[in-house]
This record gives structure tokens, sequence and C-alpha cells, in this order.
């Protein structure tokens, strides 16, 4: 007799937390770190989100769909730190002049 399938966790759960680091990650560096620095910290905290997006779709442990879900991670963080730069440095060009 075999034993039923458990439930596969919900693969949106960890999109969502890899989209709340980025937001966490870009808002802190444009807060904290100072202009000359803030796009090099940017590239470096995106460098750990795509880390931590392979890491979260892996522990959901299933492959059907991994390129489509680690994917959209890392599309939609890169959107979120996009728009909070552009954000940024929009603020910092109205406050150089």
């Amino acid at each position: 007799m075999s034993e039923p399938a458990l439930a596969p966790r919900n693969a949106l759960t960890g999109m969502l937390v890899v989209w709340a680091v980025a937001l966490v990650a870009a808002v802190a560096i444009g807060i904290f770190v100072v202009e000359p620095w803030r796009m090099p910290a940017l590239l470096v905290a995106f460098g750990g989100v795509v880390l931590l997006a392979f890491a979260m779709q892996l522990g959901y442990g299933r492959t059907h769909g991994f390129i489509v879900r680690v994917s959209a991670s890392i599309l939609g963080a890169l959107l979120l730190m996009g728009v909070i730069s552009v954000g940024f440095g929009l603020a910092a060009i109205g406050t150089a002049g």
C-alpha cells in the first residue's frame, strides 16, 4: 500500500520572501550608504538576493517549474531594487541643485 503524497509547499512564499529581502535591502542601502557607494552596494545586495532566490527554490524541493520560479523571483527583485534606486537617484539630483 502506498502512502499519499504530501501537499507541496507554496512556491509563491519563496518568491515573496526574496522580494521582501530585496525591498528591505534597497531601502536600507538608500538610507544608510553614502551616495558614491550606493550603486556598488546595490549590486552586492542584488547578488545576495540572486543566491537567496536559488536557495529558496531549491529548498522548495520540486524540479517542475524551477527555472520559472527562480527567474520570477530574480526579476521581481531586480524591478523592486531598480525602482527604489531610481527614486533615491532622483532625490539625490533634487538635493544637488
